[in-house]
């Protein structure tokens, strides 16, 4: 029997999806890998079992609906298991153990057809799942043909004709799946071994349940676009009602980005002839007016540099932690990209400067070589301040220039070597603060 994750998406306005729909989506993302992390907030007090489990389904549910919006490559897929796993030799062992004690009730005389009942049973419901309403006759056609207690009957007088029934579920098959199921449908009808066919139809069945589901998602996907707002507000405010703690971590992290956008500037130069200010100007200096959306955005790029170690992550962006966390290393990539690029400019002369080909060698090098080393900036630093010397000098020499000296080479080395500070003077001016 095929192990299928059987993840139901669920959406307040019930989508109609036609089978026979081509659902190849790409593959880049599974479930699994891009399965939505869940807020967490304060220890829940008062809550009771099922008060608690119902929180957690009401946040999965809420996840899995923001998965949809935001990742337009989102869909489900069987799940895949290590060969070598504990967990894949258990569910072969076990499976082979099945369909051989199958294949003894079908050798048996006279052949015994408790387990070909239960398969039929099985296969008659993925059928029926696989229907859409207004497809009645279909249903009619399978709930005839597949009745179980008809061939319960047949069963026990021996007359039941399992070929028949399996040329009868290919053709259903053939008419029901997608596309993109057409060969691996097709190959089924080759297969003379009742056994294995019947094997062989769990399988495929398995795959066009997941185009289903996947169909499914993308045609509620518009519908959730057009109301996620408003239905992540309603979900988050059931929460509230239930632990009024929950959105701590928000409100600490929103409070902080006022005090930050409240803050004065720090002081600049004032020239001698400026005109001097009005009181009212000067109650504005003390009393800025800020609106929501200032606040909103200074605590979007304070996420950007966001502490890793600091578990007080917002409840309200937690399903886009990930997506965060890869846009600040995509940032703080682009920071030290730029801040050698800056230094070794003083360092290269115009015409180096003036090569499109030059500079951009030195971007796919410098770039390269942080992407090896995301998590050890110093070492991709070392690195990268080798191969950018060695290439500015190349190109010198190309240009029939002078070389660099001992103290421009020593210079521009400690220079890139010190990128990796967060508090180098250059990084802060490029980052924005620094990450």
């Amino acid at each position: 029997m095929p192990d299928v994750r059987k993840n139901a998406v669920q959406s307040d306005v019930p989508t109609e999806a036609p089978s026979g729909a081509d659902t190849a989506l790409p593959a880049s993302r599974t479930e699994n890998s891009v399965s939505p992390n869940q807020p967490i907030c304060s220890p829940p007090q008062g809550l009771s079992v099922t008060e608690l489990m119902e929180t957690v389904n009401g946040v999965s549910k809420m996840s899995i609906a923001h998965e949809i919006v935001v990742n337009q490559d989102f869909h489900m897929e069987e799940m895949a298991l290590s060969p070598d796993s504990l967990e894949s030799k258990i569910k072969e062992t076990m499976h082979n153990a099945f369909w051989d004690h199958l294949r003894e009730q079908l050798s048996a005389t006279p052949p015994d057809y408790t387990y070909v009942l239960q398969l039929l049973k099985e296969i008659k419901e993925i059928l029926l799942s696989l229907l859409l309403p207004r497809q009645s006759r279909l249903k009619s056609q399978i709930e005839e043909v597949i009745d179980m207690e008809l061939l319960k009957q047949e069963a026990d007088h021996g007359a039941l004709d399992v070929s028949h029934l399996s040329t009868y579920i290919l053709s259903m098959m053939t008419m029901l799946c997608a596309p993109i199921r057409d060969e691996e449908v097709q190959k089924l009808e080759s297969i003379t071994d009742p056994v294995q066919l019947l094997r062989e139809i769990f399988h495929v069945l398995g795959l066009m349940k997941m185009d289903m589901v996947n169909f499914t998602i993308q045609s509620i996907r518009p519908h959730l676009q057009e109301h996620s707002i408003q239905y992540e507000r309603a979900k988050f405010q059931e929460l509230l009602q239930r632990m009024p703690n929950f959105l701590d971590h928000t409100t600490k992290w929103l409070s902080q980005a006022a005090a930050e956008v409240k803050a004065p500037p720090p002081p600049s130069y004032d020239p001698p002839d400026q005109i001097s200010t009005s009181p009212a100007d000067e109650t504005m200096k003390d009393n800025p007016i800020i609106s929501p959306s200032m606040v909103l955005n200074q605590g979007y790029l304070n996420l950007l540099h966001w502490d890793p170690n600091n578990e007080e992550f917002p409840e309200t962006v937690m399903m886009d932690r990930t997506r965060l966390q890869e846009i600040q290393c995509q940032l703080n990539q682009l920071t030290i990209l730029a801040s050698v690029l800056l230094v070794a400019n003083s360092y290269c002369g115009p015409k180096l400067l003036g090569s499109p080909q030059f500079v951009d060698k030195l971007k796919q090098i410098i770039k390269v070589l942080l992407e090896g080393n995301q998590s050890k900036v110093n070492e991709a630093l070392l690195s990268i301040s080798d191969q950018v010397l060695q290439e500015i000098q190349q190109a010198l020499a190309d240009l029939n220039l002078p070389a660099l000296s001992k103290e421009n080479v020593a210079s521009l080395s400690g220079q890139i070597h010190s990128v990796a500070k967060e508090d180098n003077c250059v990084r802060s001016i490029i980052g924005f603060g620094g990450s």
